[in-house]
C-alpha cells in the first residue's frame, strides 16, 4: 500500500490525484467522483481547481503522454501507473494553465509520486517536467490529437472533416450548466438565491447559467480549460437540491419532449431519472413505469423524483429492460436505451480513453433486445421513442432498422415517423423556442431522425427516433 500523502501537497491536488487514479484503477466515471463527499469538502476555490486538474487531464490524456514522451531517454519505458499520472497532471498544469507556478505544478507532483506506488520513478517525473516547464505555454494542440484514431477517423468519414473538428473541439471546452425549470415559479427562486440564469438555447423551459455568475464568484474568463466548468459544478450541488429545477442538457430535455403524451407510460431505461421527470410534468394524469437494471442507481433516482413529484403515479422496478413482460401495452414508451456515450465526452472525458472500435458491436446488440422488448409492448396506435447519447450509427440507426426489418415485424405492425413533424408540434405549443431553433430544424434532422451534434448544436450529442405501432 501507498504511504499516505504528505500534507506538503494543496488538498486540491491531492484529491484530484486521488480522483483520476480511482477513474485509472477502478474504472470510475470522473462526474460521479467530482460530486462525491470528498471533493465537496473542499473550500470552494480548491473545487474549482481540482475539477479542473480532473477533466483537464482526461480530456487532454493522449496530448499530455506524447509530450512526455518526447523527453524519455526510451520513448517505449514502461512507466507505472503513478508516476505516469504524476506526469500527466503536472504536464497539464505547466501546458494549459497559466495561473499556475511551474515550481509547484512540478513539486507536488513529485512529491505525490514519491509516496505511491511509483515512488522509484519520482526522479523521471522531476527531471520529465522540468524539460516541459521549458516549453511554451498553449492550448493550440489540435484537438482531434485528443481522441483516438479509429474514433475520429469514423467521425470524419460520417460528418466530414470540418463537423469532426467541431465535435472534437466541443468536447475540449467547458460545459455550460444548463437547467430545466420544473415550477412556474422556479425562476424567480433561483433569482432569490442570486443565480443569474440566460434564456435556453432552444426550449423554453431551459436555462443557462450566466457567465454573469462566474464573474460574481470572481472567476475570470481567461480561456483556461474549466474556468466557468468549475464555478458551474459548485453550482450544481445547490441546484441539484431543489424541487423546481434539475441540472439537465438541453438535448436530454428535448429527448424527453418527443415522447409525447400518453395515459401509460413505460419509461424503460429510467435512471438517473431527468427525463422520467419531464415525462410526469408533461403527463400528470398518466401511470409512468420506470425500470432500471441498476438497484443503486434506482435508488438514487427514487429520492431524486420525491423531491418533485407524487409516489403514488410511477412505479419502480428493477428488472432488465430486454426480459420486461407481463406488463402493458403502452400507449408511450421511451426507450432511452445505454450506449457508448460518445455525445457526452466534454462531461465524460475518460469514455474516450476506454472506448474500443468492438465495443459497438457489443452494445448495438444489447440495444436491439431492449428496443425489440419494448416494442412488444407497445399498445396499438402507440409510439415509442427510441434515443441515445451516442454519435454511432451502429448503435443508433442500425439498431432501429434492424428491428423494423426483423421476421418479428413481417406484418409491418411497427413503422417509423418522421420527427420533424413532432418537432414542428413541439415548436406550435411553444415548447420549442429559442436562437438555435432555425439550426437545430436545418442541420439536426436526417432522414426522420434526429441526431444532435456538440459544436454544432448548443447541447450534447443525442440520436432519437420515433416508431408507432398500427391498430
Amino acid at each position: 500500500m501507498p504511504a499516505p500523502t504528505p500534507a506538503s501537497i494543496a488538498p486540491a491536488r491531492r484529491v484530484a490525484f486521488d480522483v483520476l487514479r480511482k477513474v485509472m484503477r477502478e474504472r470510475g466515471n470522473s462526474d460521479t467522483l467530482l460530486h462525491s463527499l470528498q471533493v465537496d469538502g473542499l473550500s470552494s476555490q480548491d473545487r474549482n481547481l481540482c475539477t479542473m486538474l480532473v477533466l483537464g487531464t482526461l480530456r487532454w490524456q493522449r496530448v499530455l503522454d506524447a509530450e512526455c514522451r518526447r523527453f524519455l531517454a526510451r520513448p517505449d519505458l514502461t512507466l507505472s501507473e503513478d508516476a505516469l499520472l504524476a506526469l500527466r497532471v503536472g504536464a497539464y498544469q505547466l501546458l494549459f494553465l497559466d495561473r499556475i507556478p511551474a515550481h509547484a505544478a512540478i513539486f507536488e507532483s513529485v512529491e505525490w509520486v514519491k509516496h505511491s506506488e511509483g515512488a522509484r520513478q519520482a526522479g523521471l517525473v522531476n527531471a520529465v517536467l522540468r524539460k516541459v516547464a521549458a516549453l511554451p505555454k498553449t492550448s493550440t494542440f489540435p484537438a482531434e490529437k485528443a481522441y483516438p484514431e479509429w474514433m475520429v477517423a469514423r467521425w470524419q468519414k460520417f460528418y466530414g472533416v470540418e463537423v469532426c473538428q467541431r465535435i472534437c473541439m466541443q468536447g475540449q471546452m467547458e460545459q455550460k450548466t444548463t437547467v430545466r425549470l420544473l415550477t412556474p415559479d422556479a425562476a424567480e427562486k433561483l433569482r432569490s438565491q442570486e443565480i443569474a440564469l440566460q434564456p435556453g438555447a432552444f426550449l423554453a423551459k431551459a436555462r443557462i447559467l450566466s457567465s454573469r455568475e462566474a464573474k460574481h464568484a470572481g472567476i475570470a474568463q481567461t480561456g483556461e480549460t474549466g474556468a466557468i466548468e468549475n464555478y458551474a459544478s459548485n453550482r450544481n450541488s445547490l441546484l441539484e437540491n431543489q424541487p423546481y429545477v434539475q441540472v439537465q442538457d438541453e438535448g436530454s430535455q428535448l429527448v424527453a419532449e418527443l415522447v409525447g403524451k400518453g395515459e401509460c407510460i413505460l419509461d424503460c431505461c429510467a435512471a438517473p431519472g431527468g427525463k422520467t421527470v419531464v415525462l410526469l410534468e408533461n403527463n400528470p394524469d398518466a401511470r409512468v413505469l420506470a425500470c432500471d437494471v441498476h438497484p443503486t442507481r434506482f435508488a438514487t433516482m427514487r429520492r431524486r423524483l420525491t423531491r418533485v413529484s407524487r409516489q403514488d403515479r410511477i412505479e419502480f422496478r428493477v428488472v432488465d429492460a430486454a426480459r420486461l413482460t407481463g406488463v402493458g401495452p403502452f400507449d408511450r414508451i421511451l426507450c432511452d436505451v445505454p450506449c457508448t456515450g460518445t455525445g457526452t465526452l466534454a462531461g465524460n472525458p475518460e469514455i474516450r480513453h476506454r472506448l474500443q472500435p468492438q465495443d459497438l458491436t457489443r452494445q448495438a446488440e444489447r440495444q436491439r433486445m431492449i428496443l425489440a422488448a419494448a416494442l412488444r409492448l407497445l399498445a396499438p396506435g402507440g409510439r415509442l421513442l427510441y434515443s441515445t447519447c451516442s454519435l454511432e450509427s451502429e448503435e443508433n440507426e442500425a439498431v432501429v432498422e434492424a428491428c423494423l426489418n426483423s421476421a418479428d415485424n413481417s406484418m409491418r405492425r411497427w413503422i417509423r415517423l418522421d420527427l420533424r413533424a413532432e418537432f414542428d408540434r413541439l415548436e406550435q405549443e411553444g415548447i420549442v423556442r429559442g436562437e438555435a431553433v432555425a439550426e437545430l430544424r436545418a442541420t439536426g434532422f436526417r432522414e426522420g431522425y434526429l441526431r444532435t451534434l456538440p459544436g454544432l448544436h448548443p447541447c450534447d450529442g443525442f440520436f432519437a427516433a420515433l416508431i408507432e405501432r398500427r391498430e
